[in-house]
């Protein structure tokens, strides 16, 4: 559309010279944000300030993540060296960031809610059930701030558009009010207006990057909590089954009388 306008208005300059290619410098640039009208400046400071929250939502969430992934490594490994639950259970605190400490907390009180640690559980799908709420529930941690990524790379390039709109406003009118129709004067105007619209670009690029990213590692994430579960029930049944069950002494038979 911008394209358009220009090719249009070139048509209209009374004199015509030969164009001169810019130079894109970080001079130019600053001078353009600081000729910026009260919106357009506006608009930046909008923009920059959702740069920084969506910048520190994707490193504390790449930070948290890969302690939890870390974690979850070596709680896997110690479970699976161990042979009795409470062993795990006494050292699990210490791999606490991980989201799979919840669901074995969770299975573990259930199980000993039902069978104070012996024996086969009376009610598997009350485990099942408990692993399920336990994975829902660390997922739901793991993904707080994650909405606000989502909007910020949703709405910056409209909000870097609605910027530009409001420039090319201004420059068309201050082109009626000079009277001038050339592309000499309404140039410098377009030019800073379509600075809101580069800037929404670089603000919603990473965020829906990092929201990608991060989102494919919380499906990580809910996929080993499930396959987790199913090992932990599992090995709840196998020690079960092989701990042999409590049997009762069998009755003493009755004395016969001796006559």
């Amino acid at each position: 559309m911008v394209l358009n306008l220009a090719l249009a208005l070139s048509f209209l300059q009374e004199d015509p010279v030969a164009a001169t290619p810019a130079a894109a410098n970080s001079s130019a640039l600053a001078e353009m944000i600081h000729n910026s009208g009260p919106v357009a400046f506006a608009v930046l400071v909008i923009l920059l300030l959702a740069s920084i929250f969506s910048w520190t939502i994707m490193l504390s969430k790449w930070s948290s993540f890969r302690k939890a992934q870390m974690q979850g490594q070596r709680f896997i490994r110690a479970f699976r060296k161990s042979t009795r639950l409470s062993e795990i259970a006494s050292v699990a605190e210490q791999f606490k960031p991980s989201p799979l400490v919840a669901v074995f907390t969770e299975i573990h009180d259930e199980y000993f809610r039902q069978t104070s640690g012996r024996g086969l559980p009376r009610n598997p799908l009350a485990l099942e059930r408990a692993a399920q709420t336990a994975s829902s529930e660390a997922l739901t941690v793991m993904e707080q701030r994650m909405t606000w990524l989502a909007t910020i790379a949703a709405i910056a390039p409209f909000i870097g558009l609605f910027g530009t709109v409001m420039g090319i406003i201004d420059a068309f009118h201050g082109l009626g009010t000079a009277g001038a129709a050339t592309l000499r004067a309404v140039a410098p105007g377009i030019s800073e207006a379509l600075i809101t619209t580069a800037a929404g670009l670089v603000v919603a690029i990473p965020a829906v990057v990092g929201y990608n990213q991060l989102t494919a590692r919380l499906r990580e994430f809910a996929a080993r909590m499930d396959d987790f579960g199913r090992e932990l029930l599992n090995a709840i049944e196998n020690a079960a089954m092989v701990t042999p069950p409590v049997t009762a002494a069998p009755p003493e038979e009755p004395r016969r009388r001796t006559f």
